[in-house]
């Protein structure tokens, strides 16, 4: 087995070989951003337990929660 490619789950290999591909980040100019975006720009894994803190960030925070993030 190679190592695996940046953006993918190693565990696809093990799955007969089909790659998964990177979800795309969203910052909110091209379209809404959702909370997978929020998680993914704070630089962590997408799991429902973050999922879950990012809707609350959204909620409490709006566009702030995310754009503490970006450049």
């Amino acid at each position: 087995m190679g190592s695996p490619i940046k953006g993918t789950d190693p565990s696809d290999e093990m799955n007969g070989g089909a790659k998964a591909s990177p979800r795309q980040l969203f910052t909110g100019g091209e379209r809404p951003f959702d909370p997978e975006d929020l998680v993914m720009a704070s630089g962590h894994d997408v799991t429902p337990e973050r999922v879950e803190w990012a809707r609350r960030q959204i909620a409490e925070k709006g566009a702030a929660a995310l754009e503490r993030y970006l450049p």
